[in-house]
């Protein structure tokens, strides 16, 4: 399924040349493309925020090869904060995005219809550009809170975060697994920087955040408050993977927080790059060649940790929805699909 690595970058570089030269020599008009993301602490914000410099190639930019934009021609992404997955799939059905980051659950269900999607109508054109990187479930709590593993969370106040986003639906399905519901908790419903503001107060014993690490919100937090870092683990993780095959167990590095020195063990689910069926293939297919050419290696390996992990050998790991035409076109000229 995957060839060699190497020709694949040298022949989508040459490809992102020319789409690049050919913007020099016509002139366009502007094609606005946005991304939705999450909140500005978390991951996808950021990510987001780096993947739009690099897709994009404004009209009259210097051509690739002239050390100008090597994105899509005449094309102007932007990342939008947003409130995660779920909006972001709803406000790519409505019309009023043209793609977004979801976490890979959220996607599978929303295409699907099954899932937190059953009853509802499911967004049958979601396709996907490409998956990211893991999103590590989080679970902050305060040193003084006491709370140790997910079954503390009994009588705690506990942020699941907002309505909307993908960290709800997960943070719900770990509490089930370790027999608690929100009637268990005194549940708040709030952003991962407004519950550690909350936190900082006293007022929020431990909160929830699905995404990459390391998560500027948790790491100021850690920078100003003792924290700890709960593990997700034992028999009830094992059924959350069992019942859930886009959950996959997933290590936070000791160091990577202040005060949390040792390994935390938890869960994680894929970020992806969702789009409509409706986005016309050429230029999808563009996207996605610029997504994965030299230039934006360059940005991703130097904008943010996680960009690090973003590569062309995972771009279809735990992918469980239909690739965009576009995508696909890419990916089987490249021989990572047969």
């Amino acid at each position: 399924m995957k060839k060699n690595f190497a020709r694949f970058m040298r022949a989508a570089t040459v490809g992102a040349a020319m789409l690049a030269v050919g913007s020099a020599a016509t002139a366009q008009e502007p094609q606005f493309f946005r991304i939705g993301t999450g909140g500005t602490a978390g991951t996808y914000y950021p990510i987001g925020g780096l993947i739009a410099n690099a897709i994009s190639a404004p009209p009259g930019s210097r051509a690739c090869d002239e050390g100008g934009s090597c994105g899509y021609p005449g094309l102007i992404a932007s990342a939008l904060s947003a409130n995660g997955s779920v909006a972001n799939i709803n406000a790519i059905a409505g019309g009023t995005l043209e793609s977004g980051f979801s976490q890979s659950d959220v996607a599978t269900w929303a295409q699907t219809g099954t899932g937190i999607w059953e009853g509802r109508e499911p967004v049958e054109k979601l396709r996907a550009i490409a998956n990211l990187y893991p999103e590590t479930i989080h679970l902050v709590a305060s040193a003084s809170s006491g709370i140790e593993s997910v079954s503390d969370l009994k009588g705690k106040k506990v942020s699941l975060d907002e309505p909307g986003s993908g960290t709800l639906v997960d943070a719900r399905i770990i509490l089930g697994a370790y027999g608690l519901t929100e009637d268990d908790i005194d549940a708040a419903f709030l952003k991962p920087d407004q519950a550690a503001d909350r936190m900082r107060d006293g007022a929020m014993d431990a909160f929830f955040f699905v995404g990459g690490f390391p998560a500027g919100a948790i790491a100021e937090l850690a920078s100003q408050e003792a924290i700890t870092l709960v593990p997700i683990t034992g028999a009830e993780a094992e059924a959350v993977t069992g019942d859930y095959t886009f959950f996959a167990e997933n290590t936070v590095p000791g160091g990577t927080y202040e005060g949390v020195d040792g390994d935390v063990t938890t869960l994680s689910v894929g970020a992806q790059w969702v789009t409509s069926a409706d986005q016309p293939e050429d230029l999808i297919y563009g996207i996605t060649a610029a997504l994965w050419n030299d230039s934006t290696r360059k940005l991703l390996d130097s904008g943010h940790q996680k960009g690090k992990v973003i590569t062309a050998d995972t771009a279809l790991d735990g992918v469980g929805i239909p690739l965009h035409p576009g995508a696909e076109k890419f990916y089987r000229e490249q021989g990572l699909i047969d």
